[in-house]
């Protein structure tokens, strides 16, 4: 927590100086993730964290030990929404980490995308309709409020 907060007054003292220069907005979300450091497409070192802040262009987290600067990084971030109410989401992200302070590191997005993490069978048969088909009483009860006959 020493170190968000060492980084806080490191931004607010540039701030100071010469104005937030930031393109992207910056979201205070903190969210659990699993991060990867990548070199050659080999995997060097694992390991958990919570990210500070994300924004279009870039993220800010807390790796939980300190990270070299210059490597690329794959994070996998808990998303806190679910896909139609059932599914958990997680936020994929790649990226290279461009500044680093104490346990804080700030990556510059490559490329981002959403994923669905695996369910056991059980909830998922608890969570959606049968055989993923509408059930019969929403489309006995569509046509109450919705025809698709000619208007007379």
């Amino acid at each position: 927590m020493e170190s968000i907060n060492k980084w806080d007054e490191q931004l607010k003292a540039m701030e100071g100086i010469a104005g937030d220069r930031r393109v992207d907005r910056r979201y205070g979300l903190k969210l659990e993730l699993r991060w990867k450091l990548i070199r050659r497409q080999r995997v060097l070192d694992t390991g958990s964290g919570a990210s500070v802040d994300l924004s279009s262009g870039g993220i800010l987290f807390d790796a939980g030990r300190p990270l070299p600067s210059g490597l690329n990084v794959e994070l996998s971030i808990s998303w806190p929404v679910l896909l139609h109410n059932s599914a958990p989401l997680q936020l994929i992200v790649s990226g290279r980490i461009m500044r680093t302070s104490g346990t804080c590191a700030a990556i510059q997005m490559v490329q981002h995308e959403f994923r669905t993490i695996a369910q056991p069978a059980e909830q998922r048969s608890a969570a959606s309709p049968r055989n993923g088909r509408t059930p019969p009483a929403l489309i006995a009860g569509a046509g109450s409020h919705f025809s698709f006959g000619k208007f007379q």
